[in-house]
């Protein structure tokens, strides 16, 4: 009657007389237990308290089988009461009890055949939840046998708890919805639900970025996903309902983007609203879905909404998972509703001028952003942050008087040095103070400045945020030091300041994910810097002329001799190995939280901002630092990105062999000496570098040629490594096999074949160059096995037969010539009709081979005559079309070769006057192109030689989605 004090005095009043046994007792047992039940799941204290009352009516009434009632009323109550306990990191803590009362049941032979089997499914499941496998098996024995022949009805959920997430989605992919269902409503959402998710993953699987055509397929499935959500509700079964939401969820994940999500409003609104009024149990994905509603209600500057999601988040965060994100988050938001007031805390002011840079506009002046950007630097570190940040403020710069040559340069690079070692004082000062929270700040200042474009806030708050990490690691080498030296456990304490406790708590994978994405910013801020002075990542700057007068006889002092010029070179020198050593880091986290995206990225940016020395030929130089990263990969997968992997591998095999290939033979020595006199054995340092390359190739091939088709590699990317892969053979004077580098175990035929060509290509192309020549298969069997193969890669396809029409050029196999340059000219038509699927780059591309296999076809033509009229007009077609495809290539040198080749072929028929007239139009044509050519040619960017691909630049790789801006999924 909701007078809970009156109730509880009677209790007191009635435990205290010894009364009859009866009934009475357990029911009164029953209402001290609804008395105390707890509120929430943090009073603990109280659910046991409570979970001993109702064990003690329970114990009681079983004795008597007419008290059996009291033990069925006891079960219902005490289920109502442990609902809230029924979510992540509580279900063990009801498995003595629930497991009790099941028996209890068993026992008594409660009639409700039901209830007994819901209460056996809810164990089986804790028992689940708990990682309790072994008494999980142990109690299906039993369970499995009662509900199958008493209630069948309950004998599927209860197979599909047992059954791994696997094995479930192998059903789905195998028809599972097609089943023992019917007509049942909530049968038919559920089976809506697979065939969205069906969808989604053949969207996955035909497109690897969220294009905008993708996008819109997508959202269109989460608007199904949301009509059949308010046909769950309005059906009312709890299974659906949940089915439908956990969907939608996963559907949403890919959309979660800054230009994406605020379009994902309204349905995950749908689907917080539902599961809040079922008072549903997936309280992760509730939490979940309120953080992602937060952020878009704040990209909307609707901040009070925000902050009731992230409190209803809060609530939800059972676990603690997110406990310091939504913590940060919910004070931030806090502060931005803050208009009139002005924090106490440093760290409460550097939130608030973040915040308030970050909703600058574009039209604002830098001078404006760079501001608000630096007063929150200056709140987290006054005594050092403009210090640091004055680093490269050349006005700063003290010059003395005496000045020479490189004086400006030396007295730049000294001020930064001594400038930037300030910063490690500031954390020797502060100590350990609120770590975490700054930590955090930090990071969001440099991510802020890093998107804004104001770098020298970006470098120096990157800086600040990374002494945390650099403290770890110094720490904990100077533990294993101590330890080795001493031969004791005990920590040595340092200069440093925080205490071992305190650098445990910063192994969180929160704040070593958020030091892997300041590494990443750091590194690329770090370029950006080095641009400034000039020079490129790992390389060498140039000294600046001299253009001061001297007298007669004087020597011009070499750079190398200055100190000043040393100085300067090495601090440069120093910012190169800095973003290298960011970048190495990162991908050291990544390999300790074994997450590989984190890993990816980092080989990523190695790639990219290291192409200038791959275009160069310098790979070498990286092969340290590619090696630490395969070690890196090796350990965490390449986590379906073997584009990446291949490129790294690739990278590494031609920096370890590239020194070892010795200078190609002039063309005009090639014929009259047999080549393989020209190769002298490798020495011992030689062979072991080639044959770690070998390897290398090897093991970035066997992984990814397998069944699965997000696993296999690029016809492109396979190109490259084999052709490594088969330079490292010859240089060790080792034959390939007659499979051609096949595995016999290999699980895909058109890959082998692809394969297969590949090589024997590779091995024609590297006979005749001085070294080793290969036991090539005949030319002829050669274009067969390529017919027969399916190129994904049409580019691919187009250059081999182009190759394969050189080599029976080469060969003097006229007919082959002219079989191999009609399929590449038919293939090139294909691609040509296809001008909104290729780029710019690959329709030149396209143009140059096809510019060459005409070149070469109408030489093949004029080479066999035989004074056939007809043929020398096909060969001069073949030329024209040559310069045509030449001049689309933007190449000269092709236009002009085909031109000279075309008027040697038809400078016969210019003896007659008809023949001069004919002539004169396609002259026209011709001198247009080569106009048109030239022209273009003076405007374009110096473009690299195409003899073979490039590796590519390699996009971003997506990462988690709960991670930060920086590396969302789909980026």
């Amino acid at each position: 009657m909701g007078h809970p004090a009156l109730s509880d005095d009677c209790l007191r009043m009635y435990f205290k007389v010894k009364g009859p046994v009866t009934q009475f007792l357990g029911r009164a047992h029953l209402c001290r237990a609804q008395l105390c039940a707890p509120k929430s799941t943090e009073n603990l204290e109280e659910f046991e308290n409570c979970v001993t009352q109702y064990m003690k009516a329970i114990n009681f009434a079983k004795a008597e089988p007419r008290y059996y009632f009291l033990v069925y009323n006891a079960s219902v109550l005490y289920w109502h009461m442990v609902r809230p306990f029924l979510k992540p990191g509580f279900h063990h803590r009801l498995l003595s009890s629930l497991a009790q009362i099941v028996s209890v049941l068993h026992q008594t032979e409660e009639e409700d055949k039901d209830w007994r089997a819901e209460l056996m499914l809810e164990l089986l499941d804790c028992y689940l939840q708990a990682g309790k496998k072994d008494e999980a098996a142990k109690f299906c024995v039993t369970a499995a046998p009662f509900i199958k022949a008493n209630v069948p009805h309950r004998y599927r959920h209860m197979y599909s708890v047992m059954v791994s997430r696997r094995a479930r989605e192998a059903g789905r992919r195998d028809g599972l919805k097609c089943r023992l269902w019917g007509t049942d409503p909530g049968k038919l959402i559920e089976i809506e639900c697979l065939e969205c998710e069906l969808e989604a993953l053949s969207l996955e699987s035909k497109l690897e970025v969220y294009v905008r055509a993708a996008v819109e397929m997508q959202l269109s499935i989460v608007q199904r996903l949301d009509v059949a959500l308010q046909r769950a509700v309005r059906l009312g079964e709890p299974g659906p309902i949940h089915a439908v939401c956990a969907t939608q969820w996963n559907m949403c994940l890919p959309l979660l983007q800054h230009n994406l999500r605020r379009q994902l409003r309204k349905p995950l609104s749908n689907v917080a609203d539902v599961l809040e009024k079922a008072d549903s149990l997936m309280v992760l994905l509730r939490c979940q879905v309120h953080m992602e509603m937060a952020h878009i209600e704040e990209d909307e500057d609707r901040l009070e909404p925000a902050i009731q999601h992230l409190q209803k988040a809060v609530l939800l965060d059972s676990l603690g998972l997110y406990q310091d994100k939504l913590t940060s988050d919910l004070n931030r938001l806090r502060l931005c509703t803050m208009l009139y007031q002005s924090p106490e805390r440093a760290e409460d002011k550097a939130i608030m001028a973040i915040e308030q840079a970050k909703k600058a506009v574009p039209k604002d002046s830098v001078r404006k952003k760079r501001a608000l950007l630096v007063n929150a630097g200056l709140a987290l570190a006054p005594d050092t942050f403009q210090i640091v940040l004055d680093s490269e403020n050349e006005a700063k710069v003290s010059m003395g008087k005496v000045r020479g040559r490189f004086t400006y340069l030396f007295a730049k690079a000294r001020h930064h040095m001594v400038s930037v070692d300030k910063a490690a004082g500031h954390l020797r000062r502060l100590g350990a103070e609120n770590d975490k929270e700054r930590i955090q700040i930090w990071a969001e200042l440099a991510k802020v400045s890093r998107k804004q474009g104001v770098w020298d806030v970006c470098r120096a708050a990157s800086r600040f945020c990374l002494l945390y990490d650099n403290v770890k690691v110094k720490r904990l080498a100077q533990l294993k030091k101590g330890k080795k030296r001493r031969g004791g456990d005990s920590p040595a304490q340092d200069a440093w300041g925080p205490s071992e406790v305190t650098l445990q708590r910063q192994t969180s994978p929160s704040l070593l994910r958020t030091f892997a994405e300041v590494g990443f910013i750091s590194a690329e801020a770090t370029v950006h810097l080095l641009r400034s002075e000039g020079v490129e990542l790992n390389s060498r700057p140039r000294p600046p002329e001299d253009l001061s007068q001297h007298s007669a006889g004087y020597t011009v002092e070499s750079p190398e001799d200055n100190a000043q010029w040393i100085t300067y070179r090495t601090w440069v020198e120093g910012l190169s190995q800095s973003a290298m050593g960011s970048w190495l880091r990162s991908a050291e986290i990544g390999r300790e939280l074994q997450e590989g995206w984190i890993v990816q990225n980092a080989v990523v940016y190695v790639l990219n901002h290291n192409y200038h020395l791959i275009v160069a030929g310098r790979q070498r130089e990286l092969v340290d630092t590619l090696d630490h990263l395969l070690s890196i990969v090796k350990a965490t997968g390449h986590s379906g990105h073997p584009t990446v992997l291949a490129m790294l591998c690739n990278t590494l095999a031609r920096g370890l062999i590239i020194k070892w290939i010795p200078a190609h033979v002039p063309e005009k020595s090639k014929r009259p000496v047999r080549s393989n006199l020209f190769h002298a054995p490798l020495d011992s340092v030689a062979s072991s570098e080639v044959r770690t390359a070998v390897e290398v190739c090897e093991f970035a091939l066997s992984p990814t040629d397998g069944p699965v088709p997000e696993e296999v590699l690029p016809t492109s990317a396979r190109q490259q490594l084999v052709a490594t892969w088969v330079k490292g053979k010859q240089l060790l004077q080792q034959q390939v096999g007659p499979r051609l580098g096949v595995d016999e175990q290999s699980p895909n035929e058109d890959i082998d074949l692809v394969t297969q060509v590949l090589v024997a290509l590779e091995m024609y192309s590297c006979n005749g160059l001085g070294l080793m020549d290969f036991a090539v298969p005949p030319l002829a069997q050669l274009v067969r096995t390529a017919s027969e193969c399916g190129w994904s890669d049409p580019l691919v396809g187009l250059q081999t037969l182009m190759r394969l029409t050189r080599f029976a050029h080469a060969a003097r196999d006229h007919e082959l010539t002219m079989l191999c340059s009609q399929k590449a000219a038919q293939m090139g038509a294909v691609l040509h009709l296809r001008p909104f699927s290729v780029s710019r780059v690959e329709t030149e591309l396209v143009a140059e081979m096809l510019s060459t296999t005409a070149c070469l076809r109408g030489r093949s033509i004029m080479e066999n005559l035989k004074g056939r009229k007809q043929l020398r007009l096909a060969a001069a077609k073949a030329f024209i079309k040559s310069a045509k495809f030449g001049g689309i290539a933007r190449s000269s040198a092709l236009v002009m070769v085909a031109v000279r080749h075309y008027w040697n072929t038809w400078l016969p028929f210019l003896a007659s006057a008809a023949s001069r007239r004919t002539t004169k139009n396609v002259l026209q044509r011709i001198i247009s192109i080569i106009n048109k050519t030239e022209a273009k040619k003076q405007v374009r960017c110096v473009r690299p030689r195409r003899g073979r691909p490039l590796p590519e630049r390699l996009g971003k790789i997506p990462g988690r989605a709960d991670s930060t801006e920086l590396l969302k999924p789909g980026t």
